[in-house]
């Protein structure tokens, strides 16, 4: 028997507490005082998307809430967003993350960008909650609209050459035009994805361009076109079309290193990883700390030990240049495991037990594009990869 959506989050298989209801979970259910926690910065959330909007003229925003809301939970990120007139609606992949946001009380637009299976097309339709379609979906479309009394509005997607899903620019137009002929179903928009190769992008925009004329042509009425994501944002001024949908940069990151200090756009992160001091420790020249012998003391140094590791969203890579913040002083990491960073404090040390430190935040020096340099790692993966079982602050 197939387990319906509601008993599927009572039951906690798949969706932790954190991100059913993280905000009322980080204030019900206060960390210890050296438990590692997240803070999220809802000013700066707001001033980025104000960043985003002038950039593109006005034009809507699609806010891509996926993954959690990029680690800064999807419930916290939507309710910030609730209110403000620029962002048009939010997007996520996950049908579970929807249904939440609906279950939350958000009443923006969702656009669903992952798959969808009958039974669940149908919850989506009752739940107002925007599939993208790529393939023939008319039987689906039809059966949720007869039981639900209404058009259905969908969002289509174009393959122009990422090569993910989407129906193949090539074979678009009769997919289309057959959709379109459906009474039950609404084209509300239509959209592709950029490869990132800023000259295959030109092709791939005229790919869209093009299909996008016939379907004119053809009297098609295909709503809202969008195409320009975070990268597009810095790289295809003249892309933007009719909406954008931006991820990353309305968290404050830039999503390459050649973007920061660029006039386009003026971030500021809205999201911080930090924790407290457990130990400190000197070690004699010679002695080690980590596994496998990892730093060996070249001198007698003083160490920290920090309770948050891979496991909460620290690359493995931290020791490779990565540097935390204790008491406004940057100190590399030197060992990382999986619930444990080990930090050089240098030959004499005021830090102590109890004293705050900060993985990554909004500071310059400690911003997540500045962890993430330090030690090779990417800046997606600092944010995605945010333990959702850490509480979360939101800070105004």
């Amino acid at each position: 028997m197939k387990t319906s959506r509601r008993k599927f989050l009572e039951t906690a298989v798949a969706l932790p507490a954190s991100l059913i209801s993280i905000s009322s979970h980080a204030e019900e259910q206060k960390p210890s005082s050296f438990d590692p926690w997240v803070e999220v910065h809802a000013g700066h959330l707001r001033h980025n998307v104000l960043e985003v909007a002038r950039r593109v003229n006005g034009r809507p925003i699609l806010a891509v809430i996926k993954n959690n809301g990029y680690g800064l939970g999807v419930v916290n990120v939507a309710r910030i967003l609730e209110s403000m007139a620029e962002v048009q609606g939010l997007a996520v992949i996950k049908f579970q993350e929807a249904a939440v946001l609906r279950d939350a009380g958000i009443r923006k637009p969702v656009l669903l960008l992952g798959p969808l299976d009958e039974s669940e097309f149908e919850e989506a339709v009752a739940l107002n909650i925007m599939p993208m379609v790529y393939t023939d979906v008319g039987s689906s479309v039809e059966k949720a609209s007869r039981k639900h009394q209404k058009k259905v509005p969908v969002h289509i997607c174009v393959d122009t050459g990422i090569g993910r899903v989407g129906v193949p620019v090539a074979k678009a137009l009769p997919l289309i035009r057959q959709l379109a002929s459906l009474k039950s179903i609404e084209i509300a928009g239509i959209m592709m994805t950029f490869t990132e190769d800023p000259e295959f992008d030109k092709e791939q925009f005229t790919r869209f361009g093009n299909l996008c004329a016939s379907l004119q042509q053809s009297g098609i009425t295909v709503g809202m076109r969008h195409a320009v994501s975070s990268y597009g944002l810095f790289q295809h001024p003249d892309m933007f079309l009719d909406m954008v949908r931006p991820g990353m940069v309305l968290y404050g990151i830039y999503p390459d290193k050649e973007f920061r200090g660029s006039p386009a756009l003026n971030l500021r992160p809205a999201v911080s990883l930090k924790t407290r001091v457990i130990y400190t420790k000197q070690l004699k020249r010679g002695e080690s700390a980590g596994y496998n012998r990892v730093f060996m003391a070249k001198e007698d140094t003083w160490v920290a030990t920090l309770p948050v590791g891979h496991a909460d969203g620290i690359p493995r890579e931290v020791t490779k240049g990565g540097r935390i913040r204790i008491s406004d002083v940057l100190y590399s990491a030197v060992a990382i495991s999986a619930s444990h960073c080990i930090v050089d404090l240098g030959p004499t040390t005021n830090v102590q037990v109890g004293d705050v430190a900060t993985v990554f935040d909004w500071q310059d020096g400690s911003r997540p594009e500045d962890m993430s340099a330090a030690c090779g790692s990417s800046v997606y993966d600092l944010t995605m990869h945010l333990n959702p079982l850490l509480p979360i602050k939101i800070i105004s």
